[in-house]
């Protein structure tokens, strides 16, 4: 007898629709599973035995092929597990008119029957309602991301025979509550704020720019000067997380296996630190079932590459891409993954290999050329795509035992978000809401300067012989400290303020 069953497959961060189909014939008991199916869906075959047995129903000892549909497409994954069961189950008919075909069934399988949660629950969910799907049985585990999607029918399983008794009707089991995502922002905390952060007024002011107009920034400065904290507190002052960038966020963690199955969604802005030692598979993203990597983790987020020279230069500019466009590209023979990696990329380094030149403390010991070799990690294009350098230099004694407390970060991020809701108005009708993605044409719309101005700018970019790129970048930093200001037009003094943030390219790299 032939039965079918709708499951879902997951490409990235995107869902497809996968029926499952299950015969069986008399024949030599065999289990064969078609539809170019990797090794982990190959083997459910011993998991839905077991299950079946484990849960009290006749596992049928006949000629049992398995079929997921579209057969030219890999599936990966245990999201099949619960579906096969189930189709094997009223193939048999163990389960009689429980109309399979109503429900997406999603879910792996234990040997004892339970219903383990899977990664991709909420990707999938998003797309198969896309698609017109409304009702779902999933695992009980994953019920708690799922309770952000609107307009579906979520059903919570914990083992098989409770999936077959609520098929058959024999057990009840009420649908998922929404939650309103606006209810969790106030949930959110933050592991840095700004008030403890000692002196660094120069640094907190680029920091502050930099997030207002969502620009990449890069702290140069001897060792425990700060950069660390200063990284940590970026995301206290971050705008709040739409519910579009959360669900987005939440996807990416979610396929890879990082989400908090307990909150079920993230609120509060990513912040990925990797190791120096990353590889570039973990850090663009790859491997055998092409996960996302800390790049895409961090989108939305903020990206903190903590002494950045330290990094394989080959990894380095394998950001260059990603910086430019939002998204990585991950190609394979058969595939091309795409994943959101819209970051802001946060960046440290000591300006010499013993940290100290340029320190107003302490005495450098390093020779030209090991500067220079030190230096040379980080090529001209990369550099180029970091709009702010800033200086880090040491704090003084009176500064680390002053007992009053800086500005703390809900009163910056107060001028954060009013220097955003003036981007996302001027840009209501593009598709970016900062002004670091402002694209060549927007510049000439919404960066135009006086004559004064270009007679700067003309002098800065001749003597610091900057590129193109970075001729852009001074004009979006330029926008956004006008925009922080509330001025509609850019003056001269938020040019020199930009140009500022960009004369550590003359001073370190011999411009």
């Amino acid at each position: 007898m032939l039965s079918k069953s709708v499951s879902l497959g997951l490409n990235g961060i995107k869902g497809y629709k996968v029926d499952v189909e299950v015969d069986l014939n008399f024949g030599l008991p065999s289990y064969e599973i078609v539809g170019l199916a990797d090794t982990a869906v190959k083997e459910s075959k011993e998991r839905v035995r077991s299950a079946i047995k484990n849960s009290g129903f006749n596992y049928p000892m006949k000629k049992i092929t398995v079929n997921l549909a579209p057969a030219d497409t890999r599936k990966i994954g245990s999201f099949y597990d619960l579906a096969i069961a189930l189709t094997l189950l009223a193939a048999d008919e163990q389960l009689m008119n429980v109309g399979l075909n109503n429900y997406v069934i999603l879910g792996e399988l234990s040997l004892d029957g339970r219903v383990r949660s899977i990664n991709g629950a909420l990707p999938l969910i998003i797309e198969a309602k896309k698609q017109g799907f409304v009702n779902f049985i999933i695992p009980y585990g994953n019920i708690n991301e799922a309770k952000y999607i609107e307009g579906v029918d979520i059903f919570g399983v914990k083992n098989l025979k409770q999936a077959v008794n609520f098929l058959c009707g024999r057990e009840t089991i009420e649908k998922t509550a929404n939650i309103n995502y606006l209810t969790k922002l106030d949930d959110k905390q933050y592991s840095a704020d700004f008030k403890f952060v000692k002196g660094q007024e120069i640094a907190k002011r680029a920091i502050e720019i930099a997030v207002c107009g969502g620009h990449n920034i890069l702290m140069i400065g001897p060792p425990g000067s700060g950069k660390t904290m200063l990284a940590k507190c970026i995301p206290s002052i971050m705008p709040n997380m739409s519910f579009e960038e959360a669900l987005e966020t939440t996807k990416i963690h979610s396929v890879k296996g990082q989400l908090n199955k307990e909150d079920g969604i993230i609120t509060v802005r990513p912040f990925r630190s990797p190791h120096h030692t990353a590889t570039t598979v973990a850090l663009v993203g790859g491997g055998n079932n092409v996960l996302p990597g800390e790049i895409s983790l961090a989108h939305n987020g903020v990206l903190f590459l903590d002494e950045m020279p330290e990094y394989s230069r080959h990894t380095l500019e394998t950001l260059r891409q990603p910086l430019e466009d939002g998204v990585v590209s991950i190609s394979r023979a058969a595939t091309t993954i795409e994943y959101p990696a819209s970051f802001m990329l946060v960046a440290s380094m000591n300006p010499c290999p013993c940290g100290n030149y340029g320190s107003k403390k302490t005495e450098c010991v390093c020779t030209q050329s090991q500067i220079n070799k030190y230096l040379s990690k980080l090529s001209g294009p990369l550099l180029d795509r970091i709009d702010i350098q800033v200086e880090v230099d040491s704090i003084t004694y009176n500064e680390i035992n002053d007992e009053s407390f800086s500005e703390n970060s809900e009163n910056i991020k107060e001028r954060v978000d009013k220097a955003r809701n003036i981007q996302q108005l001027r840009y209501k009708d593009k598709d970016f809401y900062s002004n670091s993605k402002m694209r060549s044409e927007d510049l000439n719309k919404y960066c135009k300067i006086d004559s004064e101005s270009s007679s700067i700018l003309e002098n800065a970019f001749n003597k610091l012989n900057l590129s193109a790129r970075a001729y852009n970048r001074i004009l979006k930093v330029a926008r956004t400290i006008a925009d922080m200001e509330g001025e509609e037009n850019i003056k001269s003094p938020h040019i020199l303020e930009a140009i500022q943030y960009r004369t550590l390219d003359r001073k370190y790299w011999g411009k």
